[in-house]
């Protein structure tokens, strides 16, 4: 694509509302024109407030280094992945260094947290699954076997290990979060899943509190998978493709970044019928269209650590 095609279809994404016509960020004026820099970049001067401002301007994109080419790029790429994209192999497709596609794969990544924030699932006949699994806090075992610890007893742990909780309704949407343990996720269950819904989950006994505010049927992984209309596959998928993507992608998806690629795998597993193009054109939407970055505006000059 030439820069004019690049800008176009930059454009076309971040106002779809005026068909690409720009619309100020900071007084939503519509009467904006282009006063390009003296090295030809897209600049548009507003007539009402008189401010400037640019395509990625209050946007994930913003303050960019790259070319604009590069960040319709790297969305496509990203999104062509099925269970998620390394950072190392972005960094030798858009050919930058790995701390470059690190924070703009996490930017992607929360672009798309911004269409499960507030996601309230299920309702009246309807079924959600809940389910969870433990990522994270790997302890590599001694050489010699005399020397090796029970890596199930707490003292042997690293303590860095934590619970991804998944709600996920049936033939809809997921929600994902991120606790010490599954047995604190029981209020954060009980505010996502609205009134009427039943819930499928497993035998433990983290979940028997939920019985007094939803119908409940429960299976025992033990004895089978399902049984008696009661399973948790759909909960299921969702693991399986984060496991996968752990496994053969990121290798370590512990720590502070956890929720991210939980929220990416359920974006994912919710967008696997969409086509590619559309998916792009998904993400690209809500990076351009939701405000800066939570975790990385800043991130090179400490502002946030310091602040």
């Amino acid at each position: 694509m030439s820069d004019t095609e690049v800008e176009v279809a930059f454009r076309a994404v971040r106002w779809p509302d005026t068909t690409g016509a720009a619309v100020c960020p900071h007084c939503g004026g519509l009467d904006a024109y282009e006063a390009r820099r003296a090295n030809g970049s897209l600049r548009f001067r507003c007539k009402e407030c008189r401010k400037d401002f640019t395509l990625t301007s209050g946007s994930l994109f913003a303050s960019h280094k790259l070319p604009l080419r590069s960040y319709l790029f790297a969305v496509a790429i990203f999104c062509n992945e099925v269970k998620g994209k390394s950072m190392l192999a972005l960094s030798r497709d858009l050919g930058t260094s790995y701390k470059t596609a690190f924070v703009l794969a996490h930017k992607m990544r929360e672009a798309m947290a911004e269409e499960l924030r507030g996601r309230v699932v299920g309702g009246e006949g309807k079924v959600a699954e809940i389910d969870s699994g433990y990522f994270g806090g790997y302890v590599k075992p001694a050489n010699r076997r005399e020397d090796r610890k029970d890596r199930r007893f707490t003292g042997n742990q690293s303590g860095k290990r934590k619970a991804v909780v998944i709600i996920r309704e049936r033939g809809g949407n997921s929600v994902p979060a991120v606790f010490a343990s599954e047995s604190h996720a029981l209020n954060f269950i009980r505010s996502r899943i609205a009134k009427g819904t039943t819930v499928h989950a497993d035998e433990s006994a983290n979940w028997n509190d939920l019985h007094g505010r939803f119908e409940m049927k429960r299976i025992n992984h033990l004895e089978a998978y399902s049984a008696d209309g009661a399973c948790t596959n759909w909960a299921e998928l969702f693991f399986s493709r984060m496991r996968r993507a752990e496994i053969g992608h990121h290798h370590h998806v512990a720590g502070a970044y956890l929720l991210r690629y939980a929220q990416e795998a359920a974006w994912r597993e919710d967008h696997r019928r969409m086509s590619n193009g559309d998916q792009v054109n998904a993400v690209a939407r809500l990076a351009m269209t939701r405000g800066k970055s939570v975790d990385f505006t800043g991130y090179w000059q400490r502002h946030i650590a310091t602040d």
